[in-house]
């Protein structure tokens, strides 16, 4: 019996049980070592309905289209269209920030790997037309600059709109219809979906939404996020085998669709990431990079309003996995599923997640306390009598209308260096805080969970 038929053998019998074991709705999951494929499905596609999950039910994948986007970059550089190293303003003279030094300089490259160094936590809605990724870029003239351009990373949705109005405008055409023109139609998609549109033609799933633990998922209020944040991950959706086709051509030089420069360029160091162990240590062009003793994994993940989405390949072994969920505790079930078919088919170890120590020290908190702002939250940090330390969480924007659980205070604790985890988890995971920078007072300029939040003086 090959490796992959014993991995497919043991999904059938494990997935059903590791969704009740974490609260998960439905789950479809796929497995690919070079051109076979093991699938299986489990749970429904929504609570309130009871339809079954099927291994061609349609999920949002989230931000892994954001590999999409780049992909549809790179196609362009492929063809002396698009240069890296050009400023956005060259392909969008009418690019405007609140900092017009930095939208000057602002280049192509810092849009994928995530250092323009502008809020990107912007969901602003332009409509359902066609022009409204071009609406959306134009309501960005106001925000501001939290670093300089590549100084440093910070997760930024909002620069992948702009990255996806860049091919808008080079091909002439939407960014739905150079999905389907320059990535669908040559990788051969049959399960997949650009638009709310063509997602109901399928079997597609309904996120689901935790207010209350006790409760479980419940389904969400709505299917999808705005479709001005579709080259971020607002809408596309697809079955984790067609993901895998977009994953093997990445395995496999480009197989046509791209050229094998291009395909080494996105994975290779763009800039480190800190400390956060939920995340990789480094990001190329759209990947999230994972460097592990054992071998170096590309992916990236997924999440839009009550649906996660997980890619992970290994190229050297020629493997990928993709996991589609739609609630529940997501981040337990990947590491479940992934930890064991990583090791069975490449030998590679996840690492632990965060869990703070039995007895945590005390530390001396100065540099840590303070307020820390983004557009969709604020972050109060101070430290108690007993030395310990808590951050009050003050949801805004897209957040407090969504998640207003989010709400609240949590203590943290030490974990290792400048990272501090949340003494409890949610969701079952210790989220960890890297405080990084220096505002010249020794404390730190920005909390870091991905996202960068600056400090700010009240």
């Amino acid at each position: 019996m090959s490796k992959l038929n014993e991995i497919n053998d043991w999904l059938q019998e494990n997935l059903p049980r590791l969704l009740a074991e974490h609260g998960v709705p439905g789950a479809a999951v796929a497995v690919t070592v070079g051109d076979e494929v093991a699938e299986a499905a489990a749970g429904v596609l929504n609570k309130n309905t009871g339809v079954e999950t099927t291994t061609d039910s349609l999920f949002q994948i989230g931000s892994i289209t954001k590999v999409w986007t780049t992909t549809l970059a790179m196609q362009l550089v492929d063809e002396d269209l698009l240069d890296l190293d050009a400023p956005v303003r060259d392909y969008l003279a009418d690019f405007r920030i609140a900092d017009e030094d930095a939208a000057a300089r602002i280049t192509v490259r810092q849009l994928m790997n995530h250092t323009s160094g502008f809020e990107g936590d912007l969901f602003t809605d332009t409509g359902r037309g066609d022009d409204c990724v071009e609406k959306y870029v134009a309501t960005l003239h106001d925000t501001p600059q939290l670093f300089a351009p590549g100084e440093m990373f910070s997760y930024n949705n909002a620069g992948y709109c702009v990255l996806g109005r860049i091919v808008e405008v080079v091909r002439g055409k939407s960014y739905d219809d150079c999905l389907r023109e320059h990535l669908f139609a040559p990788l051969g998609l049959t399960h997949a979906a650009a638009d709310v549109y063509e997602a109901i033609l399928h079997r597609a799933a309904a996120g689901h939404l935790t207010h209350d633990e006790a409760a479980g998922p419940q389904t969400a209020p709505v299917w999808a996020l705005v479709r001005s944040n579709a080259p971020a991950g607002s809408v596309l959706s697809m079955s984790p085998r067609d993901l895998l086709k977009f994953a093997r051509m990445h395995m496999n030089d480009g197989a046509g669709v791209l050229s094998s420069d291009s395909v080494a360029a996105m994975q290779q160091v763009q800039v480190q990431v800190p400390d956060l162990a939920l995340m990789g240590d480094a990001w190329g062009l759209g990947w999230e990079l994972f460097h592990y003793p054992q071998a170096t994994v590309i992916g990236h993940d997924g999440g839009t309003i009550g649906q996660n989405a997980f890619l992970r390949l290994v190229p050297e072994h020629g493997v990928a996995v993709a996991l589609l969920t739609n609630g529940g505790k997501t981040i337990d079930l990947y590491q479940a599923i992934f930890r064991h078919v990583l090791r069975e088919l490449t030998g590679v170890e996840l690492p632990a997640m965060p869990e703070p120590a039995a007895e945590p020290p005390r530390v001396d908190g100065e540099r840590f306390t303070g307020v820390y702002v983004s557009a969709v939250g604020e972050r109060v940090v101070t430290q108690d009598e007993d030395g310990r330390i808590w951050m009050e969480v003050i949801p805004k924007g897209i957040m407090a209308e969504l998640s207003p659980e989010s709400a609240g205070k949590t203590e943290l604790v030490p974990w290792r260096d400048d990272t501090l985890v949340a003494a409890k988890p949610v969701m079952g995971i210790h989220m960890p805080h890297a405080f990084v920078g220096d505002d010249g007072n020794g404390r730190a300029l920005f909390l870091h969970t991905g996202r960068a939040d600056r400090r700010v003086v009240r």
